[in-house]
Protein backbone atom coordinates (compact mmCIF):
# COMPACT_ATOMS: atom_id res chain seq x y z
CA UNK A 1 0.00 0.00 0.00
CA UNK A 2 1.18 3.07 -1.34
CA UNK A 3 2.06 5.50 2.06
CA UNK A 4 0.29 9.26 1.75
CA UNK A 5 3.20 11.31 1.94
CA UNK A 6 4.37 8.79 -1.23
CA UNK A 7 1.02 9.59 -3.10
CA UNK A 8 1.67 13.46 -2.70
CA UNK A 9 5.11 13.04 -4.11
CA UNK A 10 5.03 11.17 -7.22
CA UNK A 11 1.61 13.21 -7.81
CA UNK A 12 3.14 16.25 -7.43
CA UNK A 13 1.01 17.35 -4.86
CA UNK A 14 1.67 19.94 -2.02
CA UNK A 15 -0.73 20.74 1.08
CA UNK A 16 -2.67 23.55 -0.55
CA UNK A 17 -5.84 25.72 -0.05
CA UNK A 18 -8.59 23.25 0.97
CA UNK A 19 -6.06 22.34 4.25
CA UNK A 20 -6.15 26.05 4.96
CA UNK A 21 -9.16 26.91 4.90
CA UNK A 22 -9.75 23.92 7.25
CA UNK A 23 -7.30 25.50 9.59
CA UNK A 24 -8.88 29.05 9.15
CA UNK A 25 -11.95 27.68 10.20
CA UNK A 26 -10.79 25.84 13.41
CA UNK A 27 -9.17 28.64 13.77
CA UNK A 28 -5.73 27.15 14.20
CA UNK A 29 -1.97 28.67 13.24
CA UNK A 30 -1.89 28.40 9.74
CA UNK A 31 1.86 28.54 9.05
CA UNK A 32 2.59 26.30 12.64
CA UNK A 33 0.74 23.41 11.04
CA UNK A 34 1.45 24.06 7.74
CA UNK A 35 4.64 23.10 7.91
CA UNK A 36 4.26 20.28 10.36
CA UNK A 37 2.24 18.41 7.80
CA UNK A 38 4.53 18.90 5.05
CA UNK A 39 7.31 17.75 7.06
CA UNK A 40 5.36 14.58 7.96
CA UNK A 41 3.55 13.67 4.57
CA UNK A 42 4.17 16.28 2.21
CA UNK A 43 6.79 18.33 -0.50
CA UNK A 44 6.84 21.59 0.93
CA UNK A 45 4.06 23.53 -1.03
CA UNK A 46 5.25 26.38 -3.92
CA UNK A 47 5.61 29.70 -2.01
CA UNK A 48 1.67 31.65 -2.33
CA UNK A 49 -0.43 33.64 -0.74
CA UNK A 50 -3.85 31.06 -1.20
CA UNK A 51 -1.27 28.65 0.56
CA UNK A 52 -0.48 30.66 3.58
CA UNK A 53 3.03 29.71 3.49
CA UNK A 54 4.81 33.26 2.17
CA UNK A 55 7.42 34.70 4.31
CA UNK A 56 7.13 38.45 4.94
CA UNK A 57 10.45 40.44 4.82
CA UNK A 58 10.00 43.02 6.78
CA UNK A 59 9.32 40.59 9.51
CA UNK A 60 12.64 38.63 8.73
CA UNK A 61 14.53 41.99 8.62
CA UNK A 62 12.92 43.06 12.08
CA UNK A 63 14.40 39.64 13.31
CA UNK A 64 17.63 39.44 11.27
CA UNK A 65 18.17 42.38 9.84
CA UNK A 66 18.84 43.40 5.96
CA UNK A 67 21.89 42.20 5.89
CA UNK A 68 21.37 38.66 6.86
CA UNK A 69 18.26 38.79 4.20
CA UNK A 70 20.30 40.08 1.72
CA UNK A 71 22.99 37.37 2.28
CA UNK A 72 20.84 34.65 2.79
CA UNK A 73 18.60 35.14 -0.10
CA UNK A 74 22.19 35.90 -2.69
CA UNK A 75 23.43 32.21 -0.95
CA UNK A 76 20.60 30.20 -1.33
CA UNK A 77 21.88 29.15 -4.68
CA UNK A 78 22.20 30.46 -8.24
CA UNK A 79 20.27 33.70 -9.08
CA UNK A 80 18.49 31.81 -12.09
CA UNK A 81 17.00 29.26 -10.29
CA UNK A 82 14.68 28.89 -7.64
CA UNK A 83 14.91 28.08 -3.43
CA UNK A 84 12.99 27.16 -0.93
CA UNK A 85 12.73 29.41 1.63
CA UNK A 86 13.93 28.23 5.18
CA UNK A 87 14.57 29.26 8.69
CA UNK A 88 17.86 27.51 9.32
CA UNK A 89 19.27 29.07 5.82
CA UNK A 90 18.80 32.47 6.88
CA UNK A 91 19.94 31.50 10.75
CA UNK A 92 22.92 30.62 9.07
CA UNK A 93 23.78 33.63 7.18
CA UNK A 94 23.48 35.18 10.73
CA UNK A 95 25.69 33.78 12.56
CA UNK A 96 28.09 34.01 9.67
CA UNK A 97 27.79 37.96 10.25
CA UNK A 98 27.68 37.41 14.45
CA UNK A 99 31.07 35.64 13.58
CA UNK A 100 32.56 38.00 11.38
CA UNK A 101 31.88 40.73 13.84
CA UNK A 102 33.15 38.80 16.95
CA UNK A 103 36.27 37.89 15.10
CA UNK A 104 37.00 41.70 13.56
CA UNK A 105 36.37 43.22 17.57
CA UNK A 106 38.58 40.26 19.04
CA UNK A 107 41.45 42.06 17.29
CA UNK A 108 40.42 45.64 16.58
CA UNK A 109 42.87 46.90 18.75
CA UNK A 110 46.14 45.82 17.62
CA UNK A 111 44.30 46.29 13.98
CA UNK A 112 43.45 49.99 14.78
CA UNK A 113 46.98 50.53 15.43
CA UNK A 114 48.85 48.95 12.50
CA UNK A 115 48.04 50.95 9.46
CA UNK A 116 50.14 49.20 6.57
CA UNK A 117 51.32 50.01 2.63
CA UNK A 118 51.17 47.21 0.56
CA UNK A 119 55.50 47.62 -0.35
CA UNK A 120 55.68 46.48 3.64
CA UNK A 121 54.28 43.06 2.80
CA UNK A 122 57.39 42.11 0.14
CA UNK A 123 59.46 39.67 1.95
CA UNK A 124 56.57 37.80 4.05
CA UNK A 125 57.29 34.21 5.08
CA UNK A 126 55.03 31.79 6.82
CA UNK A 127 51.91 32.08 8.48
CA UNK A 128 51.21 35.30 7.58
CA UNK A 129 52.15 34.97 3.72
CA UNK A 130 50.12 32.49 3.19
CA UNK A 131 46.92 34.86 4.58
CA UNK A 132 48.07 37.25 1.87
CA UNK A 133 47.89 34.58 -0.26
CA UNK A 134 44.84 33.41 0.69
CA UNK A 135 43.07 36.65 0.72
CA UNK A 136 44.25 37.94 -2.58
CA UNK A 137 43.55 33.89 -4.02
CA UNK A 138 39.60 34.97 -2.62
CA UNK A 139 39.49 38.42 -4.11
CA UNK A 140 40.66 36.96 -7.81
CA UNK A 141 37.81 34.33 -7.59
CA UNK A 142 35.25 36.99 -6.17
CA UNK A 143 35.89 39.44 -8.66
CA UNK A 144 35.16 36.70 -11.73
CA UNK A 145 31.93 35.21 -9.38
CA UNK A 146 30.50 38.44 -9.69
CA UNK A 147 30.93 39.12 -13.10
CA UNK A 148 29.22 35.86 -13.90
CA UNK A 149 26.52 36.73 -11.03
CA UNK A 150 27.33 34.02 -9.36
CA UNK A 151 26.95 35.62 -5.99
CA UNK A 152 26.41 31.97 -4.09
CA UNK A 153 30.44 31.21 -4.91
CA UNK A 154 31.48 34.59 -4.62
CA UNK A 155 30.11 34.46 -1.16
CA UNK A 156 31.18 30.58 -0.04
CA UNK A 157 35.11 31.76 -0.98
CA UNK A 158 34.32 35.01 1.62
CA UNK A 159 33.30 32.54 4.41
CA UNK A 160 36.31 30.14 3.17
CA UNK A 161 39.10 32.68 4.03
CA UNK A 162 37.31 33.84 7.33
CA UNK A 163 37.25 30.26 8.26
CA UNK A 164 41.72 30.78 7.47
CA UNK A 165 41.69 34.25 9.25
CA UNK A 166 39.90 32.45 12.17
CA UNK A 167 42.96 30.03 12.66
CA UNK A 168 45.49 32.59 12.70
CA UNK A 169 46.52 34.25 16.09
CA UNK A 170 48.75 37.54 15.58
CA UNK A 171 51.35 37.79 17.96
CA UNK A 172 53.41 41.57 16.59
CA UNK A 173 52.34 44.66 14.63
CA UNK A 174 53.42 43.17 11.43
CA UNK A 175 50.84 40.17 12.20
CA UNK A 176 47.99 42.44 12.34
CA UNK A 177 48.86 44.66 9.68
CA UNK A 178 48.59 41.46 7.14
CA UNK A 179 44.91 41.02 9.54
CA UNK A 180 44.11 44.29 8.82
CA UNK A 181 44.82 43.77 4.87
CA UNK A 182 42.72 41.11 4.71
CA UNK A 183 39.63 42.28 7.00
CA UNK A 184 39.50 45.37 4.79
CA UNK A 185 39.13 42.96 1.69
CA UNK A 186 36.06 41.16 3.42
CA UNK A 187 34.77 44.34 3.62
CA UNK A 188 34.99 45.49 0.32
CA UNK A 189 33.65 41.79 -1.05
CA UNK A 190 30.78 41.80 1.38
CA UNK A 191 29.97 45.67 1.06
CA UNK A 192 27.36 45.67 -1.70
CA UNK A 193 25.62 42.33 -0.16
CA UNK A 194 25.38 43.61 3.61
CA UNK A 195 26.44 47.22 3.69
CA UNK A 196 25.42 48.08 6.77
CA UNK A 197 27.68 45.88 8.84
CA UNK A 198 30.85 46.74 6.14
CA UNK A 199 30.28 50.48 7.26
CA UNK A 200 29.88 49.93 11.09
CA UNK A 201 33.15 47.33 11.06
CA UNK A 202 35.04 50.07 8.58
CA UNK A 203 34.61 53.18 11.00
CA UNK A 204 35.58 50.97 13.67
CA UNK A 205 38.94 51.42 11.81
CA UNK A 206 38.99 54.97 12.51
CA UNK A 207 38.19 55.87 8.68
CA UNK A 208 36.16 59.18 8.75
CA UNK A 209 34.39 57.96 5.32
CA UNK A 210 31.84 55.59 4.20
CA UNK A 211 33.63 52.99 2.22
CA UNK A 212 32.20 54.78 -1.54
CA UNK A 213 34.72 56.96 -1.12
CA UNK A 214 37.57 54.67 -0.93
CA UNK A 215 39.06 52.58 -4.00
CA UNK A 216 37.85 48.71 -4.22
CA UNK A 217 41.38 46.36 -3.51
CA UNK A 218 42.87 44.87 -6.54
CA UNK A 219 44.86 41.72 -6.18
CA UNK A 220 48.22 41.87 -5.66
CA UNK A 221 50.21 39.40 -7.79
CA UNK A 222 52.86 39.20 -5.92
CA UNK A 223 51.06 37.71 -2.97
CA UNK A 224 49.09 35.50 -5.47
CA UNK A 225 52.56 33.76 -5.88
CA UNK A 226 53.07 31.06 -3.04
CA UNK A 227 56.35 29.74 -2.59
CA UNK A 228 56.12 27.73 0.83
CA UNK A 229 53.45 25.69 2.16
CA UNK A 230 52.62 23.56 5.14
CA UNK A 231 50.80 19.70 4.81
CA UNK A 232 50.35 17.46 7.16
CA UNK A 233 52.00 14.43 7.76
CA UNK A 234 51.08 11.16 8.55
CA UNK A 235 52.90 7.71 10.29
CA UNK A 236 50.46 4.57 9.75
CA UNK A 237 47.44 6.99 8.68
CA UNK A 238 47.67 9.08 11.93
CA UNK A 239 48.62 13.16 11.78
CA UNK A 240 52.21 13.48 13.52
CA UNK A 241 53.26 16.48 12.32
CA UNK A 242 53.15 19.43 10.08
CA UNK A 243 55.86 20.21 7.50
CA UNK A 244 56.92 23.23 5.67
CA UNK A 245 57.84 22.70 1.86
CA UNK A 246 58.64 24.52 -1.22
CA UNK A 247 55.51 23.96 -3.71
CA UNK A 248 55.44 21.53 -5.89
CA UNK A 249 57.98 19.70 -3.80
CA UNK A 250 58.62 15.98 -5.28
CA UNK A 251 58.45 13.24 -3.44
CA UNK A 252 61.90 12.24 -1.98
CA UNK A 253 62.29 15.91 -0.95
CA UNK A 254 59.19 16.06 1.39
CA UNK A 255 60.19 12.28 2.34
CA UNK A 256 63.45 13.67 3.12
CA UNK A 257 62.32 16.75 5.76
CA UNK A 258 59.47 14.48 7.18
CA UNK A 259 62.14 12.25 8.32
CA UNK A 260 64.39 15.43 9.44
CA UNK A 261 61.46 16.34 12.22
CA UNK A 262 61.82 15.12 15.44
CA UNK A 263 58.09 14.75 15.47
CA UNK A 264 58.15 12.40 12.77
CA UNK A 265 61.34 10.48 14.24
CA UNK A 266 59.69 9.79 17.64
CA UNK A 267 57.11 7.94 16.07
CA UNK A 268 59.24 6.12 13.46
CA UNK A 269 61.65 4.98 16.23
CA UNK A 270 63.82 2.89 13.80
CA UNK A 271 61.13 0.94 12.07
CA UNK A 272 61.47 1.14 8.24
CA UNK A 273 59.27 3.23 6.12
CA UNK A 274 57.85 0.49 3.87
CA UNK A 275 55.50 2.50 1.99
CA UNK A 276 55.06 6.40 1.28
CA UNK A 277 51.48 7.88 -0.12
CA UNK A 278 52.40 11.58 -1.16
CA UNK A 279 49.57 13.95 -2.43
CA UNK A 280 51.86 16.93 -3.63
CA UNK A 281 51.25 20.11 -1.99
CA UNK A 282 48.23 18.51 -0.08
CA UNK A 283 49.46 15.46 2.33
CA UNK A 284 52.85 13.02 3.06
CA UNK A 285 52.25 9.89 4.78
CA UNK A 286 54.36 7.00 5.64
CA UNK A 287 53.81 3.78 6.31
CA UNK A 288 56.36 1.77 9.25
Amino acid sequence: MMKVHEFLKENAISIGDNFVLLLEKLNLEEERYIRKIEQEVGEPAKMSKSKGNTVDPEEAIKKYGADTVRLYILFAGPVEKDFEWTEEGVQGAYRFLRRLWALFHQHLQGMKEATYYREEFANLSGNIREIRHKTYQTLKRYLSSIEDLSFNTAIASIMELLNTIQDFQPSDNLDYKVLRESFECILFMLYPITPHICEELWQSLGYNKPMVFYPFPEPDEKALVLEELEIPVQVNGKLRAVIRVPVDTEEAVAKELALKDPKISQWLNGKEVRKVIYIKNKLLNLVV
